[in-house]
């Protein structure tokens, strides 16, 4: 019994003495990374001045920009890189992974956006940013943002238009002689959209394009980046709504002719019907546009719809009246072959007639 008893403890207790070393040097470790990594951050910080740009009389480096096109509220993952000489440090890691915290100790461009009218930096649940800090002093700082950015738009063409929205930034106080922006990577690769992203409701994104130029104002010259976002809009939402509707109600006001010349009531209604469809139409078309001073193109065709219409209602007035003056034939009798010209009937009304319904209309009248 003695000796199970003491294999028993031999054999038990040797692993968890293993186990508490072990777990001893870890924690020892870690502690001493921690105070290591402390150590750094406070050097790194040790009389820097976060109010002067690095590398006084040099130049910044502003990378890339990754957007997500949403109509033209645009929600962008921002991300800027430069390099700090005073930020260089030794240490046996070679990114400092940190988070805001840092950010607002430490010297970042002062970038804002020319464009745009609103732009608002997510909070939730802690401020969306990120900052990581390499042992040269280089520095990747990403933010995400939401934009509201005017884009210019012509709508001549409405609904087959096409419009390329920009999206312009730059620093707000430093010059080009004190800061300079260019793309990291190539032109293709300088903005990226996702897939899943570019599927727009209204727009179809045919591409993006990037871009710098050089503005001068009172206070000096300044680097503006520019991405253009091409979009082509979608016709399917218009041919549904207000296409199909105008053709269907000029063709009915149309059939308005097929009735019987008495059938007064029912040829008043038609017309009027039709009339009053087409103002309806031509209002919710244009209330979904902006206010623009200038016809577009779903405008015109609405006006040559509206034309038709209307033309037919005036139409049938004119020959009621003209066809009550005088004899009225009651589909048996034989008129003999004669050309009557009209002269004193409207244009409009010879322009828009079909040959049959002219031809039984000449019959219909007097012959004199």
């Amino acid at each position: 019994l003695t000796k199970v008893i003491k294999f028993y403890h031999t054999h038990t207790l040797s692993p968890l003495l293993c186990r508490s070393v072990s777990a001893d040097a870890t924690t020892d470790a870690f502690k001493n990374n921690i105070t290591l990594f402390t150590r750094i951050l406070d050097r790194l910080l040790d009389g820097y001045d976060n109010r002067l740009r690095p590398g006084l009389g040099g130049e910044l480096v502003v990378s890339e920009l990754n957007g997500l096109p949403l109509e033209y509220t645009i929600d962008v993952f921002f991300r800027q890189s430069w390099k700090d000489e005073r930020l260089k440090f030794e240490g046996p890691m070679n990114i400092l992974r940190l988070n805001n915290l840092m950010a607002s100790k430490i010297w970042t461009p002062d970038t804002f956006f020319h464009n745009g009218k609103k732009s608002v930096a997510h909070n939730m649940t802690m401020p969306n940013k990120l900052l990581r800090i390499q042992d040269d002093g280089t520095l990747l700082y990403t933010m995400r943002l939401t934009v509201h950015a005017e884009c210019p738009m012509h709508l001549e063409d409405f609904p087959m238009d096409f419009h390329s929205c920009p999206l312009k930034f730059g620093s707000y106080a430093y010059t080009t002689t004190e800061v300079t922006y260019t793309w990291t990577k190539n032109a293709s690769n300088s903005v990226v959209v996702e897939e899943e992203s570019s599927r727009l409701n209204q727009y179809d994104l045919l591409g993006q394009t990037v871009g710098n130029e050089t503005i001068r104002s009172s206070t000096g010259e300044y680097t503006v980046m520019t991405a253009h976002f091409h979009l082509k809009r979608k016709i399917g939402y218009f041919v549904i709504q207000t296409y199909l509707p105008c053709i269907m109600t000029v063709i009915l006001s149309q059939v308005s002719f097929w009735l019987n010349r008495e059938s007064v009531p029912a040829r008043t209604v038609f017309g009027v019907t039709t009339v009053l469809t087409m103002t309806t139409l031509s209002i919710s078309a244009r209330n979904s546009l902006p206010k623009v001073a200038y016809a577009t193109a779903m405008d015109w065709f609405i006006a040559v719809c509206y034309a038709f219409v209307f033309s037919a209602l005036i139409e049938f007035a004119t020959v009621n009246y003209f066809t009550k003056r005088g004899w009225a034939w009651d589909g048996k009798s034989v008129v003999n072959d004669k050309v009557i010209i009209i002269n004193h009937l409207p244009a409009c009304f010879v322009l828009f007639r079909w040959g049959g319904v002219w031809i039984r209309w000449i019959d219909m009248v007097t012959v004199r």
